[in-house]
């Protein structure tokens, strides 16, 4: 009996590889972030991003403003509409392949020996379960983008720095660029992930490749020419670069900074910044931890603990083994088998070197890239999964049973809350949605389809731009505040849309129904029961509410 369990265990346990394995979390991904990516309405921000794209690709019309990020997304979204037509479906498309392939990227990771088997697996279950993950793979804003090229640029910095091979700092100049096309904050990112890395070149953890100086410089025109070449619209646009005015006189060029794209990001940022205009605490992303990422949470904090109080202790211990080895080889000198155990020895040691290493950096990355978007005035729940990714792997630090049963068990957590944010259609009461488009809109958007003509009076009115693209809009008539009854009516519009605060209480020979147009998660709504919420995820939303006017 015992022989023929141990002979089911050994079998199942052959079966299930690590490749097996790895390849089946990567299929569990690409499912939760493609499937029925269209199940919901676009968000606020996704329906304005996608009609500029589809602006870009009619139109030819992008400038850049620091209000809407970078033009990675643009290009990228109009290029997919042009192939595939547009659609919420084909909006969707690239930000859930960028969030998918954040996992081969753990891969990578591997491969260089800083993790083991077991911490790949842990680490990519938790990227493919992630709510915040899953949610903003399936979500068109840059965030995502910018994700997936900074973790590229650490890795490509990794190898780089592993195997001193031009390709890496080729790769990593990319990476570079495509995050800095995507949001104005990768700047501050980059200081944290380069600053690691000048402070180990400084205190001899790495050396710089032989041929370091060509490839610094490589690196540094290819970032300037393509980040070039995309904010100014394929150099549509030059004066984001260089000035909308400048003269040459005799004693230079005179430029008109104020007028120049990095001028204008500093300065909108700094001041939404200041103003707070979607602001909060310091604390502010920790209770979205505790709400979605609840086990990557306690991990990672039992992982920064171990990591910060190891750090000493395996210093110590390595000098010793080094010194060990040093004598070891001093004796065994005489003999090739010795020598080979030696190298061997030497390699193992080196790999243990590079993942205490490798988690130091992840810490490092995790802890300054929390304090600051801890520090920064506008917090909104996107901002999360920069936090998040380092997070993952200090969560996975020093494995042992006990840490992979938490981890497995919250699995299940994770599995329960991705469901409910990012496949239920319906209007649900999270703080993950920040301002989300109703569902209630699918409804009075039909009635906008079956009518001639169509009164907005309203100055919230979005994502009925984005729906309503192209000619579609041309039976539309959008008053900036509501006019007098007579003028909504005299054309004998099939639908009049009213923002609820400004609405008439009634309007002769016409129904009115009361519609969400967007919803939030109201915090002074549910302070008062927040374990509850916390359980039932429920209660009162905040809204934007429209009256929807139709012939009786």
């Amino acid at each position: 009996m015992q022989q023929a369990a141990l002979f089911s265990y050994n079998k199942i346990r052959h079966f299930f590889t690590f490749e097996r394995v790895f390849l089946l979390i990567l299929i569990i991904a690409f499912i939760l972030r493609f499937w029925q990516l269209d199940i919901k309405l676009l968000h606020h921000d996704e329906a304005i991003h996608s009609w500029f794209s589809y602006q870009l690709l009619t139109k030819n019309t992008w400038i850049y403003d620091p209000s809407y990020h970078g033009p990675f997304l643009y290009f990228v979204t109009a290029g997919m509409f042009s192939a595939l037509g547009a659609s919420d479906l084909v909006a969707r498309l690239l930000p859930a392949l960028f969030g998918f392939l954040l996992i081969p990227l753990v891969y990578c990771i591997y491969r260089l020996g800083y993790i083991d088997s077991t911490q790949t697996l842990i680490v990519s279950l938790f990227i493919a379960l992630s709510p915040d993950m899953v949610y903003f793979s399936r979500f068109l804003r840059h965030d995502i983008f910018m994700l997936f090229f900074t973790f590229l640029l650490v890795v490509a910095l990794f190898y780089y720095f592993e195997r001193g091979q031009f390709r890496f700092a080729f790769i990593a100049a990319i990476a570079t660029a495509g995050a800095l096309c995507c949001k104005e904050e990768m700047p501050v990112l980059l200081l944290i992930i380069g600053s690691y890395f000048l402070i180990s070149i400084w205190r001899g953890r790495y050396s710089l490749p032989p041929r370091w100086k060509r490839d610094l410089i490589v690196f540094a025109l290819l970032v300037i020419a393509l980040c070039c070449t995309l904010y100014t619209g394929f150099w549509g646009h030059p004066e984001t670069i260089v000035g909308e005015n400048f003269s040459i006189g005799a004693d230079g060029v005179h430029f008109d900074y104020t007028t120049t794209g990095w001028y204008q990001a500093v300065d909108h940022w700094t001041e939404m910044h200041n103003m707070q205009r979607l602001g909060g605490p310091w604390f502010f992303y920790l209770p979205l931890d505790l709400l979605y990422e609840l086990p990557i949470f306690i991990l990672a904090i039992v992982g920064m603990i171990q990591i910060l109080f190891s750090g000493s202790g395996f210093s110590l211990f390595y000098r010793r083994t080094r010194n060990w080895i040093t004598f070891r080889q001093f004796r065994l000198s005489t003999g090739d088998l010795a020598a080979v155990s030696m190298n061997q020895l030497n390699r193992s040691q080196h790999t243990n070197v590079r993942s205490e290493e490798f988690f130091r950096f992840c810490l490092y990355w995790m802890l300054l890239t929390m304090a600051v978007y801890a520090y920064v005035g506008e917090k909104v729940p996107w901002l999360i999964i920069p936090q998040l990714l380092p997070m993952c792997f200090v969560a996975v630090y020093k494995l042992n049973w006990q840490k992979i049963a938490l981890a497995l068990v919250g699995c299940i957590f994770l599995i329960v809350i991705t469901w409910h944010v990012a496949f239920i259609p319906a209007d649900i009461n999270e703080p993950i949605v920040q301002v989300q488009n109703s569902e209630d809109m699918r409804e009075v958007m039909q009635l906008m389809e079956t009518s001639d003509k169509v009164i907005i009076a309203s100055k919230d009115y979005w994502p009925l731009p984005w729906y309503f693209r192209g000619d579609r809009w041309d039976k539309i008539t959008l008053f900036s505040t509501v006019p007098e009854e007579n003028k909504l009516t005299e054309n004998n519009p099939g639908v009049i849309i009213l923002h609820d605060t400004e609405s008439l209480p009634s309007i002769e020979g016409y129904d009115k129904k009361t519609f969400k147009l967007s919803y939030w998660f109201s915090y002074y709504d549910n302070d008062k029961r927040l374990p509850d919420y916390y359980l039932h995820r429920d209660g009162k939303m905040g809204s934007i509410n429209i009256d929807v006017f139709t012939p009786s």
